[in-house]
């Protein structure tokens, strides 16, 4: 017979399940508190540096989840696992940029860490983008010794990897890319056995790479990129076979690639891009057949590009430009069905441009040409293109009459790259109302105007159409073209008055309208446009007084070159972040001791060939960052101040500092013209870093010369002729020791040359002439070589083997001369050269600057 349940069981059986313990589900009370107190020391360094009622003040909306009361496992960022033992327990904390980006005023330490080194459950820790400062705390890690996955990229960590980092057994997960880290690499590296992801890129590491590297066999990504690292990719390299990634780009490394680089069969990105490497790209590199996308550029790679590439089934992105390979663009690429990008630009490759690129129905970049390639285009190509391009660059191509129409067939085009061509005609309609980001067509040879449907695109963020035949005015629409970022129209015949709707196009970077034929005296004011940085209007038929309607965010102003007139505005001061100011070849008025603009900022002055008044004052010193100054071609009086030589930067040559391509073409700056060495040369503008230049010349200054002139050691021109200046060549310029041109002609200058002079192993150009020196010239080093007589000419009583007149003291009588023969030498010597037209004109022509002031991405 059943048993029959009553309710006094069922109450029972409830009575005792209630009695036994209950699982708990909830996080462990430690590890709660650690969480709380990791909160509040965040939340206490925010509020502290934080106004509450202004509009910065962004509360911690995520973190407000983590109170007392609720159970942590529940809050956001922090996820749980359960035990064996039934209970739960932390094991991801998610924290990437949860530290408010107010480290501009207070340093965030990474002593913040600290409670959650008690967590030892920590299976994940991502501590990402947070800018926390100073070294990584070693010991706090140490006690992690279950992380498998540890993300530190985008912080400000510095020093070292700290030695129990290396000790963790079971990571697999490591990042630790853009940061301040340094130091080498070592063999503790080979103790991580488990892992599978090592990125270390965007720091400061150095040395070689270290053969412990390669004994992890379990390395699927290794990204080694943007460091200082040095030597040659090891053979042992192939022992990495189960690698899928190997970035090594934007370092110093050299050699060869190794043949043995074909054993990493599962390698999908290789990328060896800026370094140092040359030789020729090995043929085991057809082995790699997962490979999809190779980036060798920017090396000094040689030989032939071999066919193996082309059997390469799943390549979607090949960039080997910006090296030295040679030979036709192999047959074999078009066998890359699934490419993408190709870039061959700047190398040495030759040949027809083959017609088959663009029957790869995949292809969408195709960036070509350039310098130091002799590729060619056939003229009489009928093609239709059977790809979708999204960029086209073929600069230096040899493309000639109009612009081919093929183009207009891709309607997801957004840059146009075909400069440095032979290309006529009028710049088609049927190309402005394309509305592509980019066009550059400069070095070519169009004509006529610029349509007015050109400024109706909504897309153009680039138009560079220097040195052309255009003409005509500019539409008064192209203020329409609100995209604009930069407008590069220099050396064509446009003409007329700038727009006035110019100054709406409010993303407006950099404007470029010199060496045209443009006039008036109205311009717009484009105060209000706080990205407008690098101005260039020199060289035009522009009159009236000096334009001041700039941005303060002003950087590169040249307005040399016009027809300007009056006093300097004195709210130029106001330009606070002013570096290049060039105002050469104009009437401007006034007292340059009243006018010098006192801007703190300003690396290169040129105010040559203007009527400015005055002396040079002593307040001069104050322009600490000042490295260029001509105020040549002046009426300019009083003496040079001694203060001259407290110029910071002129005493002290700077370092080349690296620069960056901020789009993915390069943007032309002409170069500053001097009048060096007896010629006008040009002096590329990537290279101002380290040039210091001094111009006083033909004015009307008088006196004697400072001797702490002879400060200014990175000096690489003085020039002081054509003046009124008396008194002896101090003894300091031997001290210039960077000085390569010392002109210092035309003056009244007595005494004797100094001998210090000799130490001066970089001068080239010596020029005395037309003053009052006498005795001898000096010897040894460089004054060896000064025996140009124009140089001398036309002083008292020089003498020396570089003019080959002896020196009376070294006359005696066994010569067979007497002082009469002496006198009748110098006689000659000086009547041969009296009356020579000499005098080293040294002045600079500011014609162009880089952008260094920019840091954005390749291209948009």
């Amino acid at each position: 017979m059943a048993a029959v349940t009553t309710p006094l069981s069922i109450l029972s059986i409830f009575i005792i399940l209630n009695s036994l313990p209950i699982p708990s589900f909830s996080c462990p009370i430690h590890q709660k508190q650690a969480l709380l107190r990791f909160k509040s020391t965040i939340t206490t360094i925010f509020n502290s540096n934080t106004d509450p009622n202004s509009d910065d003040f962004t509360p911690y909306e995520e973190l407000d989840s983590w109170s007392p009361k609720s159970d942590c496992c529940s809050w956001a960022r922090v996820n749980c696992s359960t035990t064996r033992k039934k209970t739960r327990i932390v094991t991801e904390l998610h924290l990437g940029a949860v530290v408010p980006l107010f480290v501009d005023l207070v340093p965030v330490f990474s002593n913040v860490l600290n409670p959650l080194f008690e967590i030892r459950s920590l299976k994940l820790l991502d501590i990402s983008m947070n800018s926390l400062v100073g070294e990584i705390p070693g010991d706090g890690f140490g006690n992690l010794t279950g992380l498998v996955h540890l993300d530190m990229m985008q912080n400000s960590f510095n020093g070292s990897i700290p030695g129990q980092l290396f000790r963790l057994p079971n990571l697999s997960y490591l990042d630790m890319s853009t940061n301040s880290l340094e130091g080498e690499l070592g063999s503790e590296l080979s103790s991580l056995r488990n892992l599978t992801t090592l990125t270390l890129s965007v720091n400061h590491f150095q040395g070689m790479i270290p053969p412990s590297l390669f004994k992890l066999e379990s390395l699927r990504f290794l990204d080694l990129s943007n460091n200082s690292l040095t030597g040659g990719l090891s053979s042992e390299v192939g022992n990495l076979r189960n690698l899928e990634s190997l970035k090594l780009n934007e370092n110093f490394l050299t050699g060869t690639i190794p043949e043995e680089i074909g054993n990493l069969t599962k390698l999908r990105e290789f990328w060896l891009g800026k370094n140092q490497f040359s030789g020729g790209i090995p043929s085991s590199v057809k082995n790699m057949k997962d490979l999809e996308s190779l980036d060798l550029s920017g090396n000094s790679f040689s030989l032939q590009i071999p066919d193996g590439i082309g059997r390469l089934p799943n390549m979607t992105t090949l960039d080997l430009s910006k090296n030295q390979f040679t030979g036709p663009i192999p047959p074999s690429i078009q066998n890359l069905s699934k490419l993408e990008t190709l870039q061959l630009k700047n190398n040495m490759l030759a040949g027809e441009i083959p017609t088959w690129l663009f029957n790869i129905t995949t292809l969408k970049k195709l960036i070509i040409g350039g310098k130091g390639n002799r590729l060619f285009w056939n003229n009489k190509a009928k093609i239709v293109p059977k790809c979708k391009l999204e960029q086209i660059s073929m600069s230096s191509c040899g493309f000639s009459g109009r612009i081919p129409e093929w183009i207009s067939s891709q309607k997801d085009l957004n840059l146009l790259d075909l400069s440095q061509n032979q290309l006529e005609g009028n710049f088609p309609v049927w190309l402005a109302r394309m509305d592509i980001g980019s066009i550059i067509l400069s070095d070519n040879k169009l004509t006529g105007s610029l349509p007015p449907s050109l400024f109706e695109s909504l897309s153009l963020s680039i138009l560079a159409l220097s040195r052309n035949n255009f003409s005509g005015e500019l539409p008064e629409n192209i203020g329409t073209a609100r995209a604009i970022m930069v407008l590069m129209l220099s050396g064509n015949n446009f003409s007329g008055q700038i727009p006035m709707s110019i100054s709406n196009i409010y993303r407006l970077l950099l404007l470029d309208l010199s060496r045209n034929r443009f006039s008036g005296d109205k311009f717009p004011v484009f105060g209000d446009n706080p990205l407008l940085a690098y101005i260039d209007l020199s060289n035009n038929n522009f009159s009236g007084e000096v334009p001041a309607t700039f941005s303060t965010e002003t950087q590169i102003l040249s307005l040399g070159g016009n027809r300007f007139s009056g006093d300097l505005p004195r709210n130029l001061t106001n330009l606070v972040n002013l570096e290049h100011l060039d105002l050469y070849d104009n009437n401007i008025t006034g007292n340059f001791h009243e006018v010098l603009p006192q801007i703190q900022t300003l690396q290169v002055l040129s105010l040559r060939n203007n009527s400015l008044q005055g002396f040079i004052p002593r307040t001069i010193s104050n322009l600490t960052s000042l490295r260029i100054l001509d105020i040549s071609g002046n009426n300019i009086a009083g003496s040079i101040p001694p203060e001259i030589g407290n110029l910071a930067k002129m005493i002290n040559t700077l370092d080349i500092l690296p620069t960056y391509d901020i789009f993915n073409f390069a943007i032309e700056f002409q170069d500053l013209i001097l009048n060096w060495k007896n010629s006008f040369q040009g002096l590329s503008s990537r290279s101002l870093d380290i040039y210091s230049f001094l111009d006083f010349s033909d004015n009307e200054i008088s006196g004697e010369i400072p001797a702490s002139l002879g400060n200014l050691k990175g000096l690489k021109l003085l020039n002081i002729s054509s003046n009124e200046i008396s008194g002896n060549i101090p003894a300091t310029f031997g001290n210039l020791k960077g000085i390569e041109s010392l002109d210092l002609s035309h003056n009244k200058i007595s005494g004797s040359i100094p001998q210090s002079l000799g130490k001066l192993d970089q001068l080239a150009i010596l020029d005395v002439s037309n003053n009052r020196l006498t005795g001898r010239i000096p010897v040894g080093g460089q004054m060896d070589t000064m025996n140009d007589l124009k140089y001398f000419a036309n002083n008292s009583g020089l003498c020396g083997m570089q003019i080959n007149i002896t020196c009376p003291e070294d006359v005696t009588s066994s010569d067979g001369k007497d002082e009469d023969d002496v006198e009748d030498s110098w006689f000659l010597w000086q009547a041969t050269w009296i009356g020579f037209p000499v005098g080293l004109f040294s002045s600079i022509l500011i014609m162009g600057y880089s952008l260094n002031f920019l840091h954005m991405s390749k291209f948009w």
